[in-house]
């Protein structure tokens, strides 16, 4: 298949938040590109990495609200890449990790149109980050497990297998069904009392969490008024936070 010669598209991840988290490749790709579609979940202070002129489209996606329909954003990226433009897919996180990334490069490559992709710092990495969480330390980890809590057909984790895997969960998109995520993972045999992490708008000043127990989280969510967009972390690394990063002490609740 022959490629269009002058436009192309970056799907690019800008990272958890903070805007000093982009990569240095993000930052060269965006000061290519004349034309940016942006999520909502985005910090708007990326923007400044663009070039002089560049038209700026929005196309929010966030978990409750209406969202772009992915079909137009796909359009809209090849549209304008076939008029020759350089095109940036700005991205929360990574665009590789629940941004929906996959998606978009199988529509760009199925209509002749170069791609490249810009890895970010995906959202459950740095919000654990943020908190002083060691997701991996080898006293209590095994690894660490990626999950979304909303799929697009609505099916549900393995849970039960997910409870027994000794590995770190760390749950994206999870907090309107936390009270059934942490039943669920209790059903399948969990300990109540593992710890969890609750962390709104992770690496930014308006940073909220809340560290709790996984019998005890749904009531911390509710008391303490963490809402999406939110990361959810579990496993005994939990206990780590707060030991180096100054901002989890602000908020941090016993475990139960």
């Amino acid at each position: 298949m022959n490629l269009v010669k002058k436009g192309k598209v970056y799907l690019i991840g800008a990272g958890p938040g903070d805007v000093e988290l982009l990569t240095l490749k993000a930052v060269r790709a965006l000061g290519e590109a004349n034309v940016a579609l942006i999520d909502d979940l985005v910090h708007r202070e990326v923007l400044q990495f663009l070039r002089p002129g560049a038209r700026v489209i929005e196309v929010g996606k966030r978990g409750g609200c209406k969202s772009t329909p992915q079909d137009f954003i796909e359009r809209q990226m090849i549209c304008y890449a076939r008029l020759g433009y350089t095109v940036a897919r700005v991205k929360g996180g990574d665009p590789y990790v629940f941004g929906r990334g996959g998606e978009e490069i199988e529509a760009l490559r199925a209509a002749g149109i170069a791609a490249e992709v810009v890895n970010g710092i995906t959202a459950g990495l740095g919000a654990a980050t943020a908190l002083g969480i060691p997701v991996t330390h080898r006293d209590c980890a095994r690894g660490v497990t990626l999950i979304t809590g909303h799929t697009k057909n609505g099916t549900q984790p393995n849970w039960a297998a997910l409870a027994h895997s000794g590995t770190t969960l760390v749950i994206y998109m999870g907090m309107s069904h936390l009270a059934d995520i942490a039943d669920a993972l209790r059903n399948a045999g969990m300990n109540g009392a593992t710890p969890v992490a609750l962390i709104q708008n992770a690496t930014l000043a308006t940073q909220h969490s809340v560290i709790t127990s996984l019998s005890g989280a749904a009531e911390a969510a509710r008391e303490k008024g963490i809402r999406s967009p939110a990361i959810i972390v579990i496993g005994d690394v939990v206990r780590f936070a707060g030991k180096t990063s100054a901002p989890a002490l602000q908020s941090l609740r016993q475990v139960a």
